[in-house]
């Protein structure tokens, strides 16, 4: 009896480590008669890194939208933790823990790297010496604790992603987004920005991104999404995905080398 109640637990504590934080659940979305999103349905877990893939204009961008509520669906579900956020405000959602690091510089050009992160700090830790103790942890995580007084606008590419990262960290997300990560940056920037990501993973933290470098992303995650005219035609492994017939004839155009 023991034995079965150990192992039913066992079970349990499973399956609700690996439950889904985020599921977006048969969303459709149409620009008037236009379908954009056709059942586009996805999921991500704390603690992995999800790729989402598709050619130009396959729905990668609004589907993003439609999970942080800057859009809302047609139709269909965006759940958070099992409560349905589909008519939740951006806001919301960034105080339940979904955060978002878009392909633009988000950061503000006039402060200083720690000016940056205090104002994200402000809006969720009201003690200044538990502020002060996170802001000296973000700068010391992100490697950037050299730069705490310089300017925002003199830094570079890498400098400065690795500041919209320690701002974005600095509200705690259980689940980030990310937009193009690795847009029209070099080589060493690239991957300083892998390197953020997978330290993402390993404080636990959910990361679903999209880029059309197709090679840096299947370097890093565990999980892909291929969509094409708003519905998923392959959903699992990266190594799967590069062998996938339907994936080679509607995006990758080739077999892989």
């Amino acid at each position: 009896m023991c034995t079965l109640l150990s192992s039913n637990l066992r079970e349990l504590v499973l399956e609700d480590k690996v439950a889904a934080a985020l599921e977006l659940i048969d969303v459709h979305k149409s620009f008037g008669q236009q379908p954009v999103l056709n059942g586009l349905s996805m999921q991500v877990s704390e603690g992995e890194i999800v790729g989402l893939f598709g050619r130009d204009g396959a729905g990668k961008t609004i589907a993003f939208y439609c999970i942080l509520g800057l859009m809302k669906p047609t139709s269909g579900r965006v759940v958070w933790r099992g409560d349905d956020i589909t008519r939740l405000p951006f806001y919301r959602r960034a105080i339940l823990g979904l955060g978002y690091l878009p392909e633009q510089s988000s950061i503000f050009r006039g402060m200083t790297v720690a000016q940056n992160i205090e104002v994200m700090l402000e809006t969720v830790e009201p003690d200044p010496v538990r502020r002060s103790e996170r802001l000296e942890r973000l700068l010391a995580d992100l490697r950037i604790a050299h730069l705490r007084d310089a300017s925002a606008k003199s830094l570079s590419g890498g400098e400065r992603r690795r500041c919209e990262v320690a701002r974005a960290l600095a509200l705690e997300p259980a689940i980030m987004i990310l937009d193009e990560p690795f847009a029209g940056i070099d080589p060493l920037t690239i991957a300083s920005i892998k390197e953020m990501i997978l330290s993402m993973k390993a404080r636990g933290i959910g990361v679903l991104l999209t880029d059309q470098n197709v090679r840096e992303m299947t370097a890093i995650i565990d999980r892909a999404y291929v969509i094409d005219a708003g519905t998923t035609i392959f959903s699992g492994t990266p190594s799967a995905m590069l062998r996938d017939d339907a994936v080679i004839a509607h995006y990758l155009g080739r077999k892989d080398d």
